[in-house]
């Protein structure tokens, strides 16, 4: 689905969040957030992420929560598909800072961190560590070796298989940090 050569979620992305009618959650609904993140992250993610102060977009057709703000930043979209979070960097910030172990983390090597940061694939050779627990298709946290956030995708291969293999794409990258930074500065109108 696209709208004028754009998908939407790039869409919501470029509008001003002063453009969109954010809502308050009520104590149910932020109880199946926490649910979610809960189940998809692990125990504990759900309350990182999600307080009284986050307010959603909500599907005007169908009435379901759609994307989720905190402070006027875009945290997760809830995906009608299969009723998981696709994060953005700022909510895998939330869960990299608020987490001793945090879920779903793969390692890279620092040589091409930067290339990730602007949105680029993660191949498996450069894999360092990933979690055991990952299987394809999971929303992925990328950091670097120094545990700094680089960017937020989806694992293409299991965990061991990332660490296994030499060729391919490991996780495709839906948003690299710099590419987040870009895309702020277009919205406020200035020159990149």
């Amino acid at each position: 689905m696209s709208l004028c050569g754009i998908s939407k979620l790039k869409l919501v992305s470029r509008l001003s969040v002063q453009s969109i009618c954010l809502r308050v959650l009520t104590p149910l609904q932020l109880r199946k957030l926490i649910g979610i993140a809960n189940y998809q992250f692990g125990k504990g993610a759900g309350s990182l992420l999600f307080n009284r102060d986050v307010r959603i977009v909500c599907s005007r057709r169908t009435g379901r929560i759609k994307h989720i703000y905190k402070n006027k930043q875009l945290l997760a979209t809830l995906r009608p598909k299969d009723g998981y979070f696709a994060l953005t960097p700022h909510g895998a910030k939330l869960l990299l800072s608020g987490s001793e172990n945090p879920p779903n983390v793969v390692v890279v090597l620092n040589d091409v961190s930067g290339m990730i940061k602007r949105g680029g694939d993660v191949f498996a050779k450069h894999v360092v560590r990933a979690a055991e627990s990952l299987r394809p298709a999971e929303e992925v946290i990328v950091t670097d070796d120094d545990g700094l956030l680089i960017g937020v995708g989806r694992a293409v291969l299991s965990g061991g298989d990332m660490k296994y293999f030499r060729r391919g794409v490991a996780v495709r990258v839906r948003r690299g940090v710099e590419e987040l930074v870009e895309r702020s500065h277009q919205i406020s109108g200035e020159n990149v």
